[in-house]
């Protein structure tokens, strides 16, 4: 059992409280999801769960812990810095449990994350692997160790396809406990049967949490139903109480004027308006605390409000955005062939998903399509990489990064688009590097819709978004005038948003009708 009581988490910077007065019972068998708008904790919470001494630099965090006879697994959302110079051999010897595993049953392992039996002996620097791959050697490691209870955060992060099935099965498979966090809407309704829901109100000045014990479309519907009939019997509330109050007025109005036209010669009339009108001054008091009593119009964290490029950004339709052709694709350092006569074509507003195999390449050849597109003067693009670092400045806040000219109409334009993706007006100057990443998508996104670009290139553009703000981000992006040439793992997202997949092999790109054919 894992059990929190009273968990206060205050940040440091601008004293906003995350959360107040948290606790939570979980039993072996919960497999429990957090949920919430970027920024409002979740990675947080997880870690101070796990280890206080992770969110000391930035919280200030008091509750207590208890663990009965639990043995806990965390799994961070980014590869800690040690361990990116490491090789995987020396990853997975970190791991006292590694030694004791027979080659049987590393084999097994390997092959439920689809990857070769020897990859625990690899050289290959951790750093230097695809993102899904690094997941995968972390989760591996999880798992020899035993535990009986997981702590993950954002374990569907690049994952391919097929291991994030994988994912799924483990996850309600488990007999233990699971608390993670995820964006992956597919993965959350098809596993979670707690949901935990964080949410910062009345412009992130007020901390709320929910705890349901029950499946996430489950929580998702009656939580709406909840919120609809509270918001009806609110306004029905409100609508009888303006016929009161006009009432009552139109009462306390003819009181009055025959008080002021009374004369001294009617005296015993006078008396009777005074009695009426101290009865009328008392129904309104009586009013005024059945008032107090009223039903609330429901509090929701509102949702992002964002447009993605306006209609100059259209591109004609039989425009060819893209042909592009390549004979070879290598690893980044010209080593090992990942796939063969490569050739693609989009035209005009086209949305293209790319899918593969972790490891297959994927990133390496967006990489490369994006230096051709980015150079071509007949078409604006842009790119947002799977690492935010290679095009964020961390020590420069979203105002500065955003800010082109410094003049004071820009930056109200900045901060009223920064605020409509829920940003603070505190988290507008924090440095980039203490956003989430969520956040620091946000960022990119806003930087891409300012520039202009009518084509988007974009490598996961929704793996930091929760399962909130994803819905919203696929359609900006469907909407999107322009052409867009992503990849992505996010089912829904291929789903929604592309025209056409395709997938990634040693013998270059092939459509995947399995998610094209559904638009």
């Amino acid at each position: 059992m894992i059990q929190i009581k009273n968990l206060n988490i205050t940040h440091k910077k601008d004293l906003r409280l995350i959360l107040q007065d948290f606790s939570l019972v979980l039993n072996s068998g919960d497999k429990a999801v957090i949920i919430g708008e970027e920024g409002n904790g979740k990675s947080t919470l997880l870690k101070w769960i796990y280890d206080p001494e992770l969110v000391e630099d930035y919280a200030e965090a008091g509750g207590q812990r208890i663990f009965s006879g639990e043995r806990l697994s965390y799994l961070p959302q980014e590869l800690p810095e040690a361990d990116r110079a490491r090789t995987l051999y020396e990853f997975f010897a970190q791991e006292p449990a590694f030694f004791e595993q027979t080659p049987r049953e590393l084999g097994a392992l390997a092959g439920g994350f689809h990857l070769p039996p020897d990859f625990f002996y690899g050289d290959q620097p951790m750093g230097t692997l695809s993102g899904g791959e690094k997941v995968k050697a972390q989760l591996m490691r999880l798992m020899m160790s035993r535990p009986t209870a997981l702590l993950l955060d954002e374990p569907s992060n690049d994952l391919d396809i097929g291991t994030l099935e994988w994912l799924e099965e483990m996850i309600l498979n488990w007999q233990g406990t699971v608390l993670y966090i995820s964006h992956d809407e597919t993965l959350i309704e098809r596993t979670a049967n707690t949901v935990i829901h964080i949410e910062q109100i009345r412009r992130k000045t007020l901390s709320r949490y929910t705890v349901a014990h029950m499946p996430y479309l489950q929580y998702r519907k009656e939580r709406g139903d909840k919120f609809e009939k509270q918001a009806r019997q609110a306004a029905g509330e409100r609508r009888e109480k303006e016929i009161r109050d006009e009432k009552l007025q139109r009462i306390q109005q003819s009181v009055a004027y025959h008080q002021e036209t009374i004369t001294r010669q009617n005296p015993s009339k006078g008396r009777l308006l005074k009695k009426k009108m101290k009865a009328v001054k008392s129904l309104e008091h009586r009013f005024e605390r059945q008032d107090a009593e009223m039903t609330r119009m429901p509090e929701e964290e509102d949702a992002i409000f964002f447009k993605l490029g306006d209609q100059d950004a259209a591109v004609p339709a039989g425009k060819t955005v893209i042909e592009y052709t390549l004979p070879c694709l290598r690893t980044p350092d010209h080593g090992r062939i990942l796939a063969r006569d490569i050739s693609l074509r989009i035209r005009g507003s086209e949305k293209i998903g790319i899918i593969g195999d972790n490891g297959a390449g994927k990133t390496t050849l967006l990489r490369l399509m994006a230096e051709d597109l980015l150079a071509r003067r007949d078409i604006r693009a842009a790119y947002m990489p799977q690492n935010y670092e290679e095009l964020l400045d961390l020590a420069s806040t979203p105002v500065d990064y955003l800010s082109e000219t410094g003049d004071k109409e820009e930056l109200t334009r900045i901060r009223t688009f920064l605020g409509s993706l829920k940003y603070t007006f505190d988290e507008m100057d924090h440095p980039i590097s203490q956003l989430s990443g969520g956040q620091k998508a946000k960022v990119l996104l806003l930087k891409m819709s300012l520039s202009g670009a009518n084509v988007l290139i974009l490598d996961e553009p929704t793996r930091n978004f929760s399962a909130l703000s994803a819905p919203v981000i696929r359609q900006m992006i469907a909407r999107f005038p322009g052409a867009v040439l992503s990849i992505s793992h996010d089912r829904k997202y291929l789903r929604e948003v592309c025209h056409k997949v395709y997938r990634l092999t040693e013998q270059g790109l092939s459509e995947d009708f399995s998610f094209s054919d559904q638009n």
